[in-house]
């Protein structure tokens, strides 16, 4: 096959959609490096699986030599995503907005290459725009037009209301793409609307619009509802190696071969191989063996990867240290010598959250190499103790 081929091959791996097909291949030929964008929304802290379909698909385009425009919706955030959703949802403040988006800086560039990233945040241009440019922006779209997109329309129909900021969020997300000048924009399947929204604006603003590329809703673990947290159906990105590679192994056998199509590295050529000898042996064990490693790898390392099936599941006793430990490793910012035992505990993705922290704490089940600690404890950039926060989660957690 050709490079442009190639290229395309690649791409369409595991997309649902591609609009329009001929517009990307053009893009393609003309040989400079092309804009593509993704929006993430920060309502909740961490990242799952799920997540990193989409974020697979943006590290793809950067292999093709392209530059990734990772915009976090720290304005869009506060309005609330009414995708999919049946009420409105509450505003998140503008605390929450950043908290969340400081840890998916940190989860994403597990997967992405920072030289080929810049990250963006939608307030950098709609924090500037005043009432009239709102209106303005407003005035682009009907509401007979937005209550065609399917959960406006549901909602209308059966009575439920529709608040007006929520007609906003397509308008302001197509916006993003007239403001960032995008050549290709990447979202779920239920994001479709708000995707197409952007060739709309972008059109009207005399640009070339954009090529819109949806990828599937991964399964949960339950093979049946899509990954959520809210579910209980998810594989943490901040997950402990023990416990990602215990969800992985025991996932259903019908989640197998699409959680390789749609997060594996493996060629589709090496996972064929593996799907036939997984149906001649009548056991898909290994593969699901193969694809924990892999994924353990990939978010904490090569010799976590070796030592999650020694920790899988295991329950600890308090103050025991056993001899095979994770290790998870924290980059202090630059002029950051210390951080309180509460941050480690999160960002080491030993806990969910700052009160699941706290909770611990109080509860005096934290452990510093043995020895229970105090929530007013700080560990020093070069320290590396082994932290148990539980019986289940332990972690060797190295401050660099």
């Amino acid at each position: 096959m050709s490079r442009l081929e190639d290229a395309l091959a690649l791409i369409r791996r595991g997309t649902a959609e591609i609009i329009q097909d001929d517009e990307l291949v053009k893009k393609l030929e003309s040989g400079r490096p092309l804009r593509i964008k993704a929006g993430f929304d920060p309502t909740a802290p961490d990242l799952h699986l799920g997540h990193t379909v989409l974020i697979n698909k943006l590290r793809q385009f950067q292999q093709l030599g392209h530059e990734v425009l990772f915009l976090i919706g720290d304005f869009t955030g506060m309005i609330g995503d009414p995708t999919g959703k049946s009420a409105t949802r509450p505003p998140l403040t503008r605390e929450d907005v950043m908290a969340n988006a400081a840890t998916y800086q940190e989860q994403v560039f597990k997967i992405l290459d920072p030289a080929r990233t810049t990250v963006v945040f939608n307030s950098e241009w709609m924090g500037k725009l005043g009432a009239a440019d709102m209106i303005r922006l407003a005035g682009q779209y009907t509401v007979a037009r937005m209550l065609e997109r399917d959960d406006f329309s549901k909602r209308y129909r059966s009575e439920q209301p529709i608040a007006i900021h929520e007609f906003l969020y397509p308008l302001v997300q197509g916006y993003d793409s007239v403001a960032l000048k995008a050549d290709v924009e990447l979202g779920g399947t239920d994001q479709k609307f708000n995707l197409l929204m952007g060739r709309t604006l972008q059109k009207q603003a005399g640009q070339d619009p954009q090529v819109c590329i949806t990828v599937p809703i991964l399964e949960g673990l339950d093979g049946v509802q899509k990954m959520s947290k809210s579910l209980g159906n998810y594989i943490g990105v901040s997950d402990l190696p023990g416990e990602m590679y215990r969800k992985l192994i025991s996932m259903p056998d019908q989640l197998v071969w699409r959680y390789f199509e749609l997060l594996s590295s493996l060629d589709m050529v090496e996972i064929d191989v593996l799907r036939r000898e997984a149906e001649q042996s009548g056991d898909p064990r290994e593969a699901k063996r193969l694809l924990a490693e892999e994924m353990v790898a990939r978010f904490h390392g090569e010799e976590a990867a070796r030592q999650a099936p020694h920790s899988a599941g295991n329950q600890i006793a308090l103050g025991d240290i056993p001899e095979e430990v994770p290790e998870v490793v924290l980059v202090l910012d630059s002029g950051e010598e210390s951080l309180p035992i509460a941050a480690v505990l999160r960002l080491a993705g030993l806990v969910k959250n700052s009160a699941a922290a706290r909770d611990l704490l109080e509860r005096g089940v934290v452990y510093v190499d043995g020895s229970p600690c105090g929530s007013d404890l700080r560990l020093a950039r070069g320290q590396a103790p082994v932290i148990q926060a539980g019986k289940k989660q332990i972690a060797r957690v190295r401050l660099d």
